[in-house]
């Protein structure tokens, strides 16, 4: 396996590759096509090695990777092709989330504590899965009405607004007690121990990211995030485009947010606020902002640095001594690393490269 650097990666596209024909972009997906798919292998490789050994504990660990993996590569799909930076997609995790408890909740148990719910939400108690679809199109469908409104902005305003839009979504549901419990931790939500829907969740993500970067709309973003002017002058309407990622976006946060409701049982609003947003965020910058392949590996380098600390912080146990690191290590060690990885290669520990099994050849 080595990394090249095919078109899907975030390299300059000329505004001319968005009136590419189809059997253009037939040639580009079997050109590309490989990196979704060595991708979800490791991840099946990661799924098998954790089943083989059937360690509870590690099952969980290699669970919450599933589950940032979903949500990086959500982040990416936006982040990766327009290049505005957005601080508020951890707000469609927060809509999936409470949607998946909504609909998976035991009919008894909502009536007493969120006893705001529609009647029918109440008496409705549908499979994991189900509920897992239906809230990636709810987060999809909040994406689209705030987008229309945020995707006309740019740079440093974009990003502000869609905090705006984290911190809106996190008052409403800390404060609207009868319909999300308010504060309080809305438990009963059906914990799924195996980890292989969060596999197949995480897969998803993958495969979606890459058919947006390599369909007319991708295209036509990376176009416009690097060439502006140029790719107006084509005529991109930028911010349709913007919008079309931004909705994808959401709707994979959403089945993230579903994933991770599912994957410890309980959710409350700062399960979805500025700690998951720095972490996720974390590992894309470390990862690499523009590549699909960063994404994925920047999670798992990152998760497993994590898992590291925790036991570290838990204390380790050399002959009659226990070592401990103080609380708070991993945080710091996040910062620290996303510092180095800023100042010293700007562009993540992949750049813009995706990886493949052949190097692409030269043009001489």
């Amino acid at each position: 396996m080595t990394a090249a650097s095919p078109t899907m990666s975030a390299q300059a596209v000329p505004p001319s590759a968005v009136a590419e024909h189809k059997p253009a972009r037939f040639a580009l997906a079997r050109k590309t096509i490989m990196t979704p798919i060595l991708l979800s292998l490791l991840l099946v490789a990661i799924a098998v090695l954790t089943y083989l050994t059937g360690s509870r504990p590690f099952n969980q660990t290699v669970i919450d990777v599933f589950v940032r993996v979903t949500l990086v590569v959500g982040l990416y799909i936006f982040i990766g092709n327009s290049g505005v930076l957005s601080f508020g997609h951890i707000a469609f995790t927060c809509l999936g989330g409470y949607a998946a408890a909504w609909l998976t909740i035991n009919p008894i148990m909502k009536a007493s504590a969120l006893p705001g719910l529609p009647q029918f939400i109440l008496d409705l108690r549908l499979p994991y899965w189900q509920s897992a679809v239906i809230a990636a199109i709810f987060a999809g469908v909040a994406a689209l009405i705030l987008g229309k409104v945020l995707m006309r902005l740019s740079g440093i305003a974009a990003s502000i607004a869609t905090f705006a839009v984290l911190a809106m979504i996190n008052t409403i549901y800390a404060n609207w007690d009868s319909v999300t419990g308010g504060t309080s931790s809305v438990v009963g939500i059906p914990i799924i121990r195996t980890i292989w829907p969060y596999l197949i969740g995480a897969i998803i993500a993958i495969f979606l990211a890459w058919a947006h970067a390599i369909s007319r709309s991708g295209l036509a973003l990376r176009a416009a995030r690097d060439e502006p002017t140029a790719a107006a002058a084509s005529g991109v309407d930028i911010p349709r485009e913007r919008l079309v990622a931004f909705v994808v976006s959401g709707a994979v946060m959403g089945l993230g947010g579903a994933l991770t409701a599912h994957s410890v049982g309980v959710v409350t609003p700062d399960t979805f606020y500025l700690g998951l947003t720095f972490i996720t965020l974390s590992m894309l910058v470390v990862g690499g902002m523009g590549s699909l392949s960063g994404a994925v590996i920047g999670v798992v380098l990152l998760s497993a640095l994590i898992q590291i600390l925790r036991w570290m912080e838990a204390g380790i146990s050399i002959a009659e001594t226990t070592i401990a690191l103080p609380k708070g290590v991993q945080e710091i060690a996040l910062g620290v690393i996303m510092i180095v990885i800023l100042a010293l290669r700007p562009s993540g520990l992949l750049g813009n490269r995706e990886v493949t099994l052949f190097q692409r050849k030269r043009n001489r």
